[in-house]
């Protein structure tokens, strides 16, 4: 399938990586920050995707990915740096990882979802986006908050239709 710009999409599949593997940030490319944001940062009440995952091989894949589906995005590394970034410009979207260091993604979920409760953030969706596919970890990613539990590895063309259940996609060229 063909991009709008004639580029081929990719056949890509998310790196199945868990948050103990032997990579290290150092000896992998990691996607360019700035603070805790990347990608084509928004502007101010725009819509975006915030990504929170600490592993930098998926950060790559995954922001990429968002990328060429034309959405701008944030990265948190983090449950504490999401909730952050939540409360300073809250999100269209948040792709949460579960496995994290500090405050994983199920606990910031709740805290996202209490706040929202609270009226101090507006709703929006949260979905996991993990290597725990088990039926119990399902259950554990709704009961926590989330609206939907996506599994790694994920391609393309998959995270794609699920995200258009959420957002307004730009069109692809077939």
């Amino acid at each position: 399938m063909d991009r709008q710009d004639g580029h081929q999409l990719p056949e890509t599949t998310l790196v199945l990586m868990s948050s103990d593997a032997s990579t290290s940030p150092s000896s992998v490319p990691g996607p360019a920050t700035d603070g805790a944001t990347s990608g084509q940062r928004p502007e101010p009440g725009e819509s975006f995707v915030l990504l929170v995952e600490d592993n930098p091989i998926n950060q790559v894949v995954a922001l990429e990915f968002l990328a060429l589906m034309g959405l701008k995005t944030q990265l948190a590394r983090n449950g504490q740096e999401a909730l952050d970034l939540c409360e300073r410009d809250a999100p269209s979207l948040v792709l949460m990882d579960i496995q994290m260091p500090g405050m994983d993604g199920l606990e910031c979920a709740r805290r996202l979802r209490e706040q929202q409760a609270q009226g101090r953030l507006p709703r929006f969706p949260i979905l996991a986006l993990t290597a725990h596919a088990l039926d119990s970890d399902v259950a554990d990613s709704l009961k926590a908050g989330m609206d939907e539990h996506l599994t790694k590895p994920l391609d393309f063309l998959t995270l794609r239709r699920r995200l258009a259940r959420w957002l307004d996609l730009p069109q692809l060229n077939d």
